[in-house]
């Protein structure tokens, strides 16, 4: 497996001639870095006005290895090569090396770049990347990985460090300015005239020269190229994700660039992406399926719209007995849950599950928009909250069967959707049922989360080792003994003549998690494409569409029928009775195409995790059926990193069935004018996983689609 490294953005707060010279200070040898022993020109050349400068050097490495390791591949040391290629025209250098010992066992790549900041002049940037690849090493593969992997990663901070102490060394030489390369004077007839480069004044200069006074009439370095806008700062990562490892920073560089690559549009905020590499452990490959699935949960019910879209009614303020209070001492925001007095089952029965999830999922959003604004306020990444949960009056009441399921079942969505955003959950006056509860609860909650957990029987939260070492004292809610008045509700009994009719929720399989979505879900079958039927009264209606393939490839084609067709539903061949009811054929297999109906888009072969959109004006009154059928697998290059229809198929277990969500609408031609922005199926909230946007025109319809 090829191992990657890819670093944030470092930034140096010094001119780039002067950061040239700190590096220069690295050779022959460099006693900062102990694995450096020293290295030894191999070739040198300048162009002809000085403005470009390439060495190439052979680097030998000392690297901390087992010794009988190092016995059985016969080496003592590991020798590289290294080309810098510096322009000091563009203020630029390049560093390229690889690997010259185990060439054909081992293949270690690594590219640097130093270059001038794009919104301040006097400073430099330092970029860098590289990746390993072991075909081969006497059986040992892994254990030189492991061994590379962290030689590499103890060094590369270390890398910063040494640039910062031999800049301290030349400011204390004096030297604090080096002027920057000038162009060759007007040629003289007698002798060329050449380019002054920046290093060639420092040598004039000696170690007490200070060469403050710039040339004359310096050359004004050219505009610096346009840069990625979408590259990640080492000190904004400091600053509002939190202190991380270099390859835990790569490993959010790398996720990130992945999902801007795939989607071309607009990405998760980075604290977002964090959360799930943290999640997962920044297993790269995990983190990112993760991910996949919950981008895609939220297209489907609309969750980003929530804080905008969600009310929640009057009786869910008045006995839901939970709030936010505040902030805890590390100034994460508080959340204070008085599940003891809440009547779970009264909620559940006058509210249903879908409003209470919806109330949650709230509280989580809300959450993590609290988040940011304490880092703000604080100066420092606050990334999570804390919860803190008071179980005084929780009794066998709350062990109702539907409430507890409900529960489970919003622990599950939150724990798949909001990885990592709760940083501590205080449980204080827990009485003698809580173990029952917990016994039923804990398994659905991952080990990383439980080590948050911290609970307190009766009143052992008070004093010393309990609230107070989280919870300043004058944040302590009144009802806890403490002197902050706390507003949240009391909840009490919910009166049963607000319960709804007694449609029990346990009989649902699943949460509907907005029913009122103006999008179906479809399964395809093999052999069995989905089909829907639109009746069109008037030639040029305009059909629109919007769907997204949640598993599998498939083909979507239009046709056109002047008789309307039977539908009917494929006979499942799984043991679930639900397993195939979302699927429905109209098109008779009697049926002749050229004859009976006529295609009237071509194929377009949908990947799994694209969201499509398109219209088609019709030119003919009558029956069109739009239809989706299953599609096999294109093979990919092993060299390309996957997209999302490939990460979200390995998810799934089957191959014999595609899942869809769709919406479709007919607009009278005067009413859609040519662009999916006026489409009000276009304010889906889809946009995190749109991909490219192309366009196409049929020779007998005009037709656009947009991925």
């Amino acid at each position: 497996m090829v191992q990657k490294y890819q670093s944030p953005v470092r930034v140096y707060k010094y001119p780039f001639e002067l950061v040239m010279a700190a590096y220069e200070k690295r050779f022959p040898t460099c006693p900062e870095i102990p694995v450096f022993l020293g290295s030894e020109i191999l070739h040198e050349s300048k162009s002809e006005d000085g403005a470009i400068h390439v060495i190439e050097r052979s680097c030998k490495l000392n690297v901390d290895a087992p010794r009988l390791l190092k016995k059985i591949a016969g080496v003592e040391y590991v020798f590289f090569i290294q080309k810098n290629t510096v322009n000091w025209r563009e203020r630029t250098l390049r560093i390229e090396a690889h690997n010259e010992t185990f060439a054909n066992r081992v293949v270690v790549r690594e590219s640097c770049s130093y270059s001038v900041h794009p919104e301040n002049e006097d400073w430099t940037c330092f970029e860098q990347s590289a990746s390993l690849d072991i075909k081969s090493f006497f059986g040992f593969e892994s254990t030189v990985e492991k061994i590379a992997m962290k030689q590499y990663t103890s060094n590369i901070k270390r890398g910063k460090e040494v640039i910062e102490h031999y800049l301290k060394e030349l400011i204390s030489q004096g030297i604090t300015f080096i002027p920057r390369w000038s162009p060759p004077a007007a040629k003289d007839e007698r002798a060329p005239a050449v380019g002054r480069a920046p290093g060639d004044i420092l040598l004039d200069s000696g170690a007490a020269g200070t060469s403050r006074e710039a040339p004359a009439s310096p050359c004004p370095a050219p505009e610096p190229a346009s840069p990625d806008a979408d590259k990640l700062d080492a000190d904004y990562i400091e600053r509002y994700l939190g202190q991380l490892t270099p390859m835990q920073e790569s490993c959010l560089i790398r996720l990130r660039q992945w999902l801007q690559e795939t989607h071309k549009g607009k990405i998760p905020k980075d604290e977002h992406i964090l959360r799930f590499l943290r999640a997962r452990d920044f297993n790269i490959d995990k983190a990112r399926e993760m991910l996949c699935q919950s981008l895609a949960w939220r297209k489907q019910y609309q969750v980003d719209f929530i804080l905008q879209s969600w009310r929640p009614p009057a009786l869910l303020e008045e006995y839901y007995t939970g709030g936010w209070h505040y902030q805890d001492k590390d100034g994460r925001p508080l959340y204070i849950l008085r599940l003891g007095q809440m009547d779970t089952k009264g909620l559940v029965k006058a509210l249903g599950e879908e409003s209470l999830l919806r109330h949650v999922l709230s509280i989580n959003e809300e959450g993590q928009k609290r988040c940011e604004e304490n880092t703000n306020i604080f100066g420092r990444p606050i990334t999570s909250w804390t919860c803190l949960v008071d179980l005084e009056g929780l009794n066998m009441r709350h062990l109702w069967r539907p409430g507890v399921k409900a529960l489970l079942r919003i622990i599950e969505v939150v724990e798949d959707n909001y990885p990592e955003t709760l940083g501590r959950l205080l449980i204080v006056r827990a009485p003698r049922v809580f173990p029952v509860l917990w016994t039923l609860v804990s398994p659905f909650i991952n080990e990383n989360t439980r080590q948050k957990f911290l609970i307190y029987s009766g009143n052992n939260y008070q004093g010393s080792g309990g609230l107070v070492d989280y919870v300043d004292k004058d944040v302590i809610p009144d009802f806890l003994g403490g002197d902050c008045m706390c507003t949240v509700s009391e909840g009490g009994l919910v009166p049963k003549s607000l319960y709804q009719t007694e449609d029990e929720p346990e009989n649902s399989d699943h949460i509907r998690l907005w029913t009122e979505t103006i999008y179906h879900s479809a399964s395809v079958l093999k052999g069995a494409p989905h089909e829907i039927l639109v009746e069109i009264l008037e030639g040029e209606s305009v059909i629109t569409w919007d769907f997204d393939i949640l598993k599998g490839d498939v083909v979507f084609s239009i046709f056109h029928s002047k008789r309307a067709p039977e539908p009917s539903h494929k006979e499942a061949t799984s043991p679930s009775p639900s397993a195939a009811g979302d699927n429905v054929q109209l098109i008779d297999k009697n049926w002749v195409l050229g004859v009976d109906y006529s295609r009237v888009e071509s194929p377009l072969v949908c990947r799994e995790g694209e969201s499509i959109q398109g219209s088609h004006v019709t030119r003919w009154p009558g029956f069109y059926i739009l239809q989706w059928r299953m599609h096999g697998p294109l093979p990919c290059s092993s060299s390309s990193l996957p997209r999302v229809d490939d990460v979200l198929a390995s998810l799934q277990g089957s191959s014999h069935k595609c899942k869809l969500i769709y919406y479709y609408e007919v607009l009278a031609s005067k009413d859609f004018r040519g662009s999916m922005s006026s489409l009000e199926s276009c304010n889906s909230g889809f946009s995190q996983l749109s991909g490219v946007t192309t366009s196409s025109s049929q020779s007998q319809s005009s037709s656009h689609l947009s991925r």
